[in-house]
């Protein structure tokens, strides 16, 4: 496949994946409906782990930045790794984090293929 088919059908599976992970942080209680500071959003730390829970991370950082990604045609990251950091958080959560686990790890997988 040539290098624009392959981003196509990347975004293509993307998106869902996106929202299927916007609905699963939702139905866990993790949304939240207020923005951080843009200083706490500002953050230079993997995962603004500084300023920012991982899901808030995932919320305002990582689904809005793949949403605009795909929105305006740019390109999408070449790997990404966040499965390890999502494990991590999660563990020491008390809810059951299994389907959220699953979708990062399809996104990750899209990166890695």
């Amino acid at each position: 496949m040539l290098n624009n088919e392959v981003e196509l059908d990347k975004q293509r599976l993307l998106l869902p994946l996106l929202q299927q992970l916007e609905n699963e942080l939702r139905n866990k209680g993790l949304w939240q409906e207020v923005k951080p500071s843009q200083q706490a959003l500002a953050s230079r730390a993997p995962f603004a782990i500084d300023s920012l829970s991982f899901a808030q991370w995932l919320q305002f950082i990582f689904l809005d930045k793949m949403r605009e990604l795909v929105r305006f045609s740019q390109p999408l990251p070449e790997s990404m790794l966040i499965l390890p950091m999502a494990t991590e958080y999660f563990k020491s959560l008390p809810l059951n984090s299994a389907e959220i686990i699953n979708i990062i790890s399809r996104i990750d997988d899209l990166f890695t293929e």
